[in-house]
């Protein structure tokens, strides 16, 4: 029998520097019972990612991105010329 993927939604306040302007950016991380199934950023499908413990990390264009859902943290990097850091909530 397949498993029930369920969806959850991270709400994410991001400081992009050296600029330190502010964008809320969307997590939806599907699952079900045993792994993440999918992963969108801002409602954008990410090519691939990685699950390593409580992180997922992935891209999307430029920005490499890491979400600890633990910590409930947005970390990301575009290529060394900028990055991002935020806190994040759960949303419905």
């Amino acid at each position: 029998a397949e498993s029930a993927v369920t969806k959850t939604r991270l709400l994410c306040e991001v400081v992009y520097l050296p600029a330190r302007s502010v964008w809320n950016r969307t997590v939806d991380i599907h699952h079900d019972e045993r792994r993440v199934t999918e992963v969108r950023v801002d409602d954008v499908p990410v090519y691939s990612f990685a699950v390593r413990g409580t992180l997922i990390l992935t891209a999307l264009d430029n920005e490499r991105i890491l979400i600890d859902i633990a910590g409930q943290t947005w970390t990301s990097d575009f290529r060394g010329m900028s990055s991002g850091q935020g806190r994040c909530e759960r949303g419905a």
